[in-house]
């Protein structure tokens, strides 16, 4: 079963870190609302658009989102 966004999101945390991936990563654990086991790019997408205002850019997540299908298709 291919991992959900969120799974792959977590692998990237650092609370050290300033790096937006790992702030985004951050935060998303936090956020007790995120849905932890989606993998739907529009979903995902439509929910932080709402709901997610630690993310200063959705360019972050799309970056983030590219690399996660990247992976997934190894």
């Amino acid at each position: 079963m291919k991992r959900s966004f969120y799974a792959y999101l977590m692998t990237l945390r650092n609370p050290e870190s300033v790096e937006p991936d790992a702030e985004f990563a951050n935060n998303a654990f936090h956020d007790q609302s995120f849905p932890k086991q989606e993998q739907d790019y529009d979903k995902i997408s439509d929910y932080l658009e709402l709901n997610a205002g630690y993310l200063p850019s959705m360019t972050i997540f799309d970056e983030i989102y590219q690399k996660y299908k990247d992976v997934d298709r190894k």
